[in-house]
């Protein structure tokens, strides 16, 4: 089995499946899913990829003023300046793969409204955006004889050497020891850290946890976004998205009373950014004394909800709800996080080589929240910046051919393949730790104990001798992504900086 590449990319998803196209043809490139290549967040992504392409009426500058006011102006203009000039580039080079955006009667691309937009800029495949891009990439990835991917695949521990990185891996039960010049995490986000998600079952921030460990800068963890239209069945963790699309279709948002509420909260109505709907959620909770909220689009043609959202349409009905003739539940829910990998505009962290992109990644573009549909979108960017970085410095270094991988460095991991299993019931307790912590709003009368019981128990994972397997990574990563979490959220909470009292509960109050 080769095990030395030029390239290791961990991550399957939409970044770093682009990031392997992206690197030339001479260069040997493993890719690693942890799971099966579509168990991704990419591939949940319903909305769209937001961007301006052969777009009359809007200019890559109304992008970017609409995406620092969702980010709350936090943003980095540099990045945000690169990823709305340059989303053109990608747009075009995914749809040249063969992503199929749909097209209105004219034959010119349909593109929809979300929440925070000011223009219809979102390029979509119906509702299932994310999946069409996932499995074209994946598709055309497959075809690369020079890039290997190697499924059911977790990242034990990265090691940098001197000659690149060691990576120890869990594949089909084996450990194995693999070798790189240079590396890109695209591990994605943290939902599982959360009782309730949107994220696919892999989202435990390996990725962030191991580079945390290697010293990357971890910036703005913190930031973290809460969908406020998740479908609220109240029995899976896992909760199903309802597209900010619906809304931009014309959806209402409803309290338990089953009134529109959001006119006393903000002018735009449904179509605040997600940040804002969320917050006039849980303040709207706090007014009724309810958590029972709905979002009804019924007052809109039934044959153009089918047709528009399928997926969604088809999901609900299952679930036992006709979202064309009554209003679903919903309750916000974790989805996505804005903080990560602390990285340049070509995607460099502080660690030489070490290249992140995609969720698990911070480049600023997001603010403190992220303006729907420019996930996929940074995506894309960053890490055809990543690859192109890659490229030109393994060119400086020699040459993009003739480097004898056999030379690479190797760190000769030891397992305790005796060691016991993890206690039972931590990733349990972290959920729920976070989840009453560190929930749209945080409660502050929550976060110092809550801080002391995730550092003993990262302490306890990361200093005692359990077996190496998939529960005790995932474990491992949960507790040191919480920490940092709530360890950020103290500073904001007691440090220098406080945050307003409008913006923060507590049970008590």
């Amino acid at each position: 089995m080769k095990t030395n590449y030029d390239v290791i990319i961990a991550g399957c998803g939409a970044a770093g499946l682009y990031g392997a196209i992206n690197l030339p043809k001479e260069l040997s490139v493993l890719v690693l899913s942890k799971r099966e290549p579509t168990l991704c967040n990419s591939a949940l992504a319903q909305g769209g990829i937001a961007g301006v392409y052969k777009s009359p009426g809007d200019s890559p500058q109304l992008h970017k003023e609409d995406t620092f006011i969702a980010g709350g102006h936090e943003n980095d203009p540099v990045s945000t300046d690169i990823l709305v000039n340059e989303a053109a580039i990608d747009i075009d080079r995914i749809i040249k793969l063969g992503v199929d955006f749909d097209k209105g009667p004219d034959g010119d691309y349909h593109r929809t409204l979300e929440g925070g937009h000011g223009k219809h800029r979102i390029f979509h495949h119906k509702d299932a955006t994310g999946y069409e891009i996932e499995t074209k990439l994946l598709a055309y990835v497959r075809t690369l004889e020079n890039v290997d991917i190697w499924e059911d695949t977790l990242m034990c521990r990265v090691t940098k050497t001197s000659t690149g990185f060691s990576f120890l891996l869990l594949k089909d039960g084996e450990y194995i020891t693999a070798n790189c010049r240079r590396t890109i995490f695209a591990t994605g986000g943290i939902g599982r850290v959360y009782e309730f998600t949107t994220n696919s079952a892999i989202a435990t921030g390996d990725g962030i946890a191991i580079a945390y460990d290697m010293g990357a800068e971890i910036k703005h963890l913190s930031y973290i976004q809460f969908h406020p239209t998740a479908f609220n069945n109240r029995k899976t963790r896992e909760c199903f998205l309802i597209s900010e699309a619906v809304r931009g279709e014309g959806a209402y948002l409803k309290n338990c009373r089953l009134e529109r509420f959001m006119q006393d909260y903000d002018k735009r109505l449904e179509l605040a950014p997600r940040d804002v709907v969320s917050h006039s959620i849980i303040f709207e909770s706090k007014k009724t004394g309810s958590d029972e909220f709905y979002l009804d689009i019924s007052h809109e043609d039934p044959e153009f909800i089918k047709n528009r959202f399928p997926m969604i349409y088809k999901n609900l009905l299952e679930a036992g709800y006709d979202m064309t003739k009554e209003p679903v539940p919903i309750f916000p829910c974790h989805h996505y996080l804005m903080g990560g990998i602390n990285v340049d505009t070509y995607a460099r962290t502080n660690i030489e080589g070490l290249y992140a992109c995609g969720e698990c990644s911070h480049t600023g573009v997001h603010g403190n929240n992220r303006l729907a549909s420019n996930s996929l979108l940074e995506a894309l960017v960053f890490s055809r910046r990543a690859a192109a970085d890659i490229t030109e410095k393994l060119k400086e270094e020699g040459g993009l051919e003739g480097f004898d991988l056999d030379s690479l460095k190797t760190v000769k991991y030891t397992v305790n393949k005796d060691a016991p299993h993890i206690p039972q019931g931590i990733r349990t307790e972290i959920r729920k730790i976070m989840q009453k912590a560190y929930f749209v709003l945080p409660d502050v009368g929550e976060l110092k104990g809550g801080l002391e019981r995730v550092t003993e128990i990262r302490d306890m994972l990361v200093n005692g001798d359990y077996r190496i397997d998939r529960d005790y990574i995932e474990a491992r990563s949960l507790a040191t992504v919480a920490f940092i979490v709530l360890t950020e959220a103290c500073d904001i909470a007691f440090g220098s900086a406080e945050i307003p009292k409008e913006m923060t509960y507590s049970e008590g109050e």
